[in-house]
């Protein structure tokens, strides 16, 4: 067997690790956090949360993959009652449905739009600046991005068509992304991966095999010493709230008039919260200039809305920021193809969510772990295992 290093036990690393280990190599996986999951884990205590909203989404590739080989596990299923109080802010009102518009351009086909053009100016040729303007807004869900209006319209066109489905494509496992992590760590295990938590690497491993760095782009900038890997993400404030049962509260409450999402994550999965309580969890993008606190106060403005009384029912509450953590997102001009290669030479790969790799959200971290393990195990095949030079390990 050769050898594969992986750093980062996130879900690009693991997905990486998996894949690698599937096809006979030995695999090392090192994580600097004394657990794994990056992003997907799912905190401990007992509102179980995760660094943001989290869904899968099932006609995406990872979904296939993962359904394969039994990673998934128990999925929640969202009661029909539920699904019916999705609530939309319209003009400073809380009201049922989104304009006719944004209905009829989410069905316009991904390949019609443009790479080059905008997605405001585009869609708004399309249907009219009220539809294009609420379907930008919307789209905030998928791309935790201030002015999704601003993006290339081809990139955000894909995003709306898949957000808005039907019957909608978001799943969720039961328990939080947490449980489809162990799983996946339980396989690497099994498939004799060796793994190594609170192993911070600061230094590339003076190892034979290839190294795949699965990590955020600015970990891997850092570590790699490449200035070049850099790309544009969203700035998102991330709010976690456990109140007291109330029957009425809106399943999702979407804000079409500034990119906002609130979701009511215990309607699909009680166990994510003890019982009387449910778990409210929103993302809300900031501009570079606005602060945390911006972010928070648009968040109290959608609960004063949407759930009344929120203030009294708190029991916990939770808020942070999140910036270059939010998954890629492309400029006119510019496609998936455009971001930081994968195959970097001198056996070195990148995997994460903001590298060259196609998708939505997670299916990005995927896309790009599964590319990096195939292309690290086909330098394997070239090179008998050897990469072009040896490099320092310095860990910590």
């Amino acid at each position: 067997m050769h050898e594969i290093t992986v750093i980062g036990g996130g879900f690009a690393g693991l997905t990486a690790a998996v894949a690698a280990a599937e096809s006979g190599a030995k695999v090392f996986l090192y994580e600097a956090h004394h657990t794994l999951g990056g992003r997907a884990r799912t905190s401990e205590g007992p509102y179980k949360t995760n660094e943001g909203p989290h869904a899968l989404y099932c006609r995406g590739p990872h979904w296939t993959w993962l359904n394969q080989r039994d990673l998934i596990g128990p999925l929640a299923a969202l009661p029909l009652r539920e699904g019916a109080k999705f609530r939309f802010r319209r003009d400073g009102a809380l009201r049922r449905t989104p304009p006719p518009a944004m209905f009829r351009l989410a069905h316009r086909r991904a390949e019609l739009a443009p790479v080059d053009a905008d997605f405001m100016t585009w869609a708004t040729g399309e249907v009219g600046a009220e539809g294009a303007r609420a379907a930008a807004h919307y789209m905030g869900v998928a791309l935790f991005h201030h002015d999704p209006g601003s993006l290339s319209a081809a990139f955000v066109q894909e995003r709306l068509r898949r957000a808005t489905s039907l019957p909608p494509e978001a799943r969720y496992p039961r328990g939080g992304w947490g449980q489809v992590i162990d799983r996946m760590a339980a396989r690497a295990w099994n498939l004799g991966v060796r793994i190594e938590t609170t192993s911070r690497v600061d230094a590339i491993p003076d190892r034979h095999g290839p190294v795949i760095v699965a990590t955020s782009l600015g970990a891997a900038r850092r570590l790699l010493g490449d200035d070049s890997l850099r790309w544009d993400s969203g700035r998102t404030t991330l709010i976690d709230l456990a109140l007291r049962t109330r029957r009425g509260d809106p399943f999702v409450v979407s804000d079409l008039d500034a990119p906002g999402w609130l979701e009511r994550f215990t309607a699909q999965d009680p166990s994510l919260a003890p019982a009387g309580h449910q778990l409210v969890q929103g993302q809300l993008p900031i501009a570079p200039h606005e602060s945390k606190a911006d972010g928070v106060a648009h968040a109290e403005a959608l609960l004063d809305l949407g759930f009344p009384g929120w203030r009294e029912r708190t029991e916990w509450r939770r808020e942070a920021l999140a910036q270059g953590r939010t998954g890629a997102v492309d400029l006119p001009g510019t496609t998936w193809r455009d971001r930081p290669a994968i195959d970097r030479g001198q056996g070195l790969y990148l995997a994460g969510d903001q590298v060259a790799a196609p998708g939505l959200l997670s299916e990005v971290a995927f896309n790009s772990g599964l590319e990096a393990a195939s292309l690290a195990l086909l330098a394997i095949r070239k090179t008998g295992g050897r990469t072009t030079e040896r490099l320092d390990l310095k860990r910590t």
